[in-house]
């Protein structure tokens, strides 16, 4: 089977469907495997971008779906949907962070770590589909747990979990108060260091690769607070 023919294949079903079409769905309709599928695909994004089309290929998890551009939403959004445009809070943003850095989550455990009652963002970002129930888990009385959803992935620009980007690590003092751990200047000296009153040496600035590197046994992810965002469907 030509190339482009293939191209043409993979183009109608992502439009017919209108959903994520697996990798799995794709092998079986086009009997090849999964390298030649992905590198089809990543040709048909390049062509895509390079020719500035109207529409993209999306890939969330294991799977491809055919999307308009994200940048062109101001011009579909009046055309087709009427509804007055939703906004997440500040608490749901942080409530579907935490849920994102912390598949299968109970509603206790978010409560733990914001201090305050998460029913009505968890009941939210149900309705907004972001989130999903997970199963329920083995702790004392069989508490729901939460997970974030493919619509959450696809709204936010991203392809899995795996590219939720990395999260300033923090310990727990004497007094059980967060603290940033103290950071150090990479091989590169891409960190500048400066002397503090007491001549102790300080990080003012530390390169993203620094922050990125693997976590400790007794360090953690700590959810970032964000401003309140639009929901676009």
């Amino acid at each position: 089977m030509e190339i482009e023919k293939t191209k043409a294949i993979i183009e109608a079903i992502l439009f017919a469907a209108g959903r994520i079409v697996k990798t799995s769905e794709l092998i079986l309709a086009l009997e090849k495997n999964e390298e030649e599928i992905h590198t089809i695909i990543k040709s048909m994004q390049e062509e895509y971008k390079a020719n500035n089309r109207g529409i993209e290929i999306i890939q969330v998890e294991d799977g491809y779906q055919l999307a308009t551009q994200k940048d062109l939403y101001e011009y579909i959004y009046p055309i087709l949907d009427k509804r007055t445009k939703p906004n997440l809070s500040t608490a749901a943003l942080e409530t579907l962070s935490i849920i994102a850095y912390n598949p299968r989550i109970t509603r206790a455990e978010i409560e733990a770590i914001r201090g305050v009652s998460a029913d009505a963002c968890v009941y939210k970002l149900l309705e907004f589909g972001l989130i999903e129930e997970a199963g329920k888990t083995d702790l004392p009385g069989k508490p729901m747990s939460y997970k974030t959803t493919d619509e959450f992935l696809k709204m936010f620009g991203y392809s899995s979990l795996k590219d939720l980007p990395e999260l300033p690590r923090y310990k727990l003092d004497s007094n059980q108060q967060i603290v940033i751990d103290d950071l150090v200047e990479n091989e590169n000296n891409e960190g500048q260091q400066v002397e503090n009153e007491n001549g102790k040496e300080a990080i003012d600035t530390v390169s993203q690769e620094e922050i990125n590197k693997p976590h400790s046994k007794q360090e953690a992810p700590m959810p970032e607070r964000e401003g309140t965002s639009d929901f676009q469907e």
